[in-house]
């Protein structure tokens, strides 16, 4: 079997949890941020666990996470 190459992209933006699920950071959270209630965008500071529906594909493209 050869070796697999993880994808750069997605190991930037997803880290292992110690139950193995995968952790990632919200989106929006770049700019045009004055329309942006101070609410919405500390809610937008926490990280989420990644959607189940998505955790096949991103094992997939992570071999070694």
């Amino acid at each position: 079997m050869p070796k697999l190459k993880t994808s750069q992209a997605a190991a930037k933006r997803f880290k292992k949890t110690g139950t193995g699920k995968l952790k990632r950071m919200k989106a929006f959270k770049s700019h045009i941020l004055t329309k942006k209630s101070a609410k919405r965008k500390r809610n937008l500071r926490k990280a989420v666990m990644t959607d189940e529906t998505n955790v096949k594909n991103m094992k997939k493209i992570l071999p070694y996470l």
